[in-house]
């Protein structure tokens, strides 16, 4: 059994910077409840069966607190639309990746500048290997989207950036929101039943008396630090992608990732 007061500490905390984001986009709480009594009854639907029978409504409210009728009213809701953005996002970064890694479209180690097309390693090329069917013209308007790359005079693409990360919208970035902020407290969500030698890496460095001129310093360091090591292990993992070495024995569907963040908090005194 979970310590009730130790989860309603952890969650006043955790939703401190998301409430923050729902006021700046104009979500009052009754929208915000509306949205959690539905994923209650979405996990609890999810998890509560016995013996593989299906959940009952009446087993759902005792779990949930919800009475049954409007565990019924939920059930009917259509789903929420599948956001397309974390498909995007993840078609893009394959590419990026590629370009990184893939000796076809490197010189001397670095990412080459690519023709659009024409016939060989170009970015076409690069696009159709890595992004499954985005058509390559779609793929250069959100890459220069995102300022991940430039396109010159003769319409050479050169890679200025060794990530991608939309800019378009505030739907966009909100979306992952949704994506990445749920990887990490599934993670924290595995660990907390896991045995020690079966948890996943969960892992922070954390300074609280640091001069506040290093800050600057510290943020570059750890963009290089983190972005070379994601593209270390981006590399591993391509060489073990069906995708990409489709003579791997073994099922595929094999579906991880690993998330690397920068924050700062305020000083107790700027808290106060």
């Amino acid at each position: 059994m979970q310590d009730t007061a130790a989860l309603a500490s952890a969650l006043d905390r955790l939703l401190e910077p998301l409430v923050e984001v729902m006021l700046r986009g104009g979500m009052p709480h009754r929208a915000f409840a509306e949205v959690a009594k539905r994923v209650y009854v979405r996990v609890a639907e999810r998890e509560g069966g016995v013996a593989g029978r299906k959940v009952t409504t009446s087993r759902m409210a005792v779990r949930t607190g919800l009475t049954r009728k409007e565990i019924g009213r939920l059930r009917a809701l259509p789903a929420p639309p599948a956001a397309e953005t974390a498909a995007r996002y993840s078609r893009a970064s394959r590419v990026v990746a590629g370009w990184l890694r893939d000796e076809r479209f490197l010189e001397d180690g670095a990412p080459r500048v690519l023709p659009f097309d024409g016939g060989g390693d170009d970015f076409t090329a690069l696009v159709k290997e890595y992004s499954g069917d985005v058509p390559p013209r779609a793929m250069l308007d959100e890459l220069q989207r995102a300022g991940t790359v430039q396109v010159a005079e003769d319409g050479a693409v050169r890679l200025v950036e060794r990530g991608y990360l939309p800019r378009r919208g505030e739907a966009e970035k909100l979306q992952i929101l949704g994506t990445d902020v749920a990887g990490l407290v599934s993670t924290i969500r595995r660990n907390l039943d896991a045995a020690p030698d079966d948890a996943w890496y969960q892992r922070k460095v954390f300074g609280d008396n640091l001069s506040v001129p290093a800050l600057p310093k510290l943020r570059a360091l750890t963009a290089e630090k983190g972005q070379a090591l994601l593209e270390q292990l981006a590399a591993w993992m391509a060489e073990h992608d069906l995708d990409d070495h489709p003579e791997l024995d073994g099922p595929g569907g094999g579906r991880a990732g690993i998330g690397i963040y920068y924050f700062e908090e305020p000083s107790d005194e700027e808290a106060a």
